[in-house]
């Protein structure tokens, strides 16, 4: 998920639909309260940060963002119209990941953010799991999907954690049972089905992917 923080709706509009259109989630907010109400609910992977706002600039918020634990590590490309150096020198010795002078092109922006992504990549994919729609934080013991939280169960995260681990790998009944119950667990397996199927259903459209592999048991079939 990027966010988009930009006063300019026009801008903010062609930065969310031309980063949807690279096959990126993506949402935009005017100003910084919109944002730190966004963020407390799900942290983006990337910020896209512009200096001049409203209220809360830039700059503050990116200060406020590298000086708490909990957002320090989230990519932040800045983006001014100021286009002076001074700002850009700034942001970076605040810790910015990038800068983009504005006008820029969309194309360009993208390109961008791909960059930055697949720099902090190796950091963020020890705690994220991704599938379509489908985003699994480990770190936080959070799930979304497009964007919208979903509660899940202890042994529903945990089986859904041990299925996307491994996409393409067929588990047995046992062998889930095992994973998520403990060798201990003396129920029986038809616990997994009952917990696949609420698990299923809580997924929506995004629970297609969680395939039943007849006679053996259940699959993960990834998605872009």
């Amino acid at each position: 998920m990027i966010y988009c923080v930009e006063d300019e709706p026009g801008i903010r509009e062609l930065m969310v639909y031309a980063l949807n259109a690279a096959g990126l989630e993506a949402r935009g907010f005017p100003d910084g309260a919109a944002f730190w109400e966004a963020i407390r609910r799900q942290k983006p992977d990337l910020v896209l940060l512009d200096i001049m706002l409203p209220g809360e600039d830039g700059i503050e918020i990116l200060k406020r963002l590298r000086s708490n634990t909990a957002t320090s590590e989230i990519p932040v490309i800045m983006a001014t119209a100021k286009g002076t150096e001074f700002d850009k020198v700034l942001g970076l010795d605040l810790g910015a990941d990038d800068y983009l002078a504005k006008p820029f092109g969309m194309m360009e922006m993208v390109s961008r953010v791909k960059a930055v992504l697949r720099r902090t990549g190796a950091r963020e994919n020890k705690d994220i799991l991704r599938s379509g729609g489908l985003t699994v934080n480990l770190r936080e013991h959070t799930v979304t999907v497009e964007g919208k939280r979903i509660e899940l169960t202890l042994k529903e995260f945990e089986l859904l954690k041990a299925l996307m681990a491994s996409p393409g790998t067929v588990f047995t009944r046992g062998q889930l049972l095992d994973t998520v119950w403990g060798a201990a667990y003396e129920g029986e397996t038809r616990t997994v089905d009952v917990h696949v199927g609420t698990l299923r259903s809580k997924l929506g459209a995004c629970g297609e992917m969680l395939a039943t592999v007849r006679g053996v048991g259940y699959r993960w079939e990834a998605k872009p």
